[in-house]
C-alpha cells in the first residue's frame, strides 16, 4: 500500500494541480487509514475540481475518524446540494440517511 501512495505523491509531485491524482492520492490514503491525510487532500482537491458529490463522503468520513463530527456534518450537507446539482440523487439520499440516522441529534 505504502508503495502505491508513494507513486501517487511522485505522480502528484510531477504535477500539482492533476485532479484524478489528487483524488487518487486521497483514497489510498484512506485505505491506509491516515484520515488527516485524506482531509488535507480532499480539501485540496475539492478547491480545484469541480467533485460531483463522492469526494464529500469520503472527507465526511474521514472527518468523523478523527472526532470532528461538526465538520462532518456540513461536509455531508454539501455533498448532498453537489450531488442533487451533478444529478447524483441516489448519492444525495445516501448521505441525507446518513445524516438523519447516523448523525442526527
Amino acid at each position: 500500500m505504502q508503495e502505491r501512495i508513494a507513486v501517487f505523491e511522485q505522480m502528484l509531485a510531477d504535477d500539482p494541480t492533476n485532479t484524478m491524482v489528487m483524488f487518487g492520492l486521497a483514497k489510498e490514503y484512506e485505505k491506509a487509514g491516515e484520515h488527516q491525510r485524506v482531509i488535507d487532500m480532499l480539501n485540496a482537491y475539492l478547491d480545484k475540481a469541480d467533485d460531483e458529490g463522492n469526494a464529500y463522503g469520503t472527507l465526511a468520513q474521514a472527518y468523523l475518524a478523527t472526532g470532528q463530527r461538526d465538520k462532518a456534518v456540513e461536509t455531508y450537507q454539501k455533498g448532498i446540494e453537489v450531488a442533487m446539482a451533478h444529478g447524483h440523487p441516489s448519492m444525495a439520499n445516501e448521505y441525507k440517511m446518513t445524516l438523519d440516522i447516523d448523525l442526527s441529534d
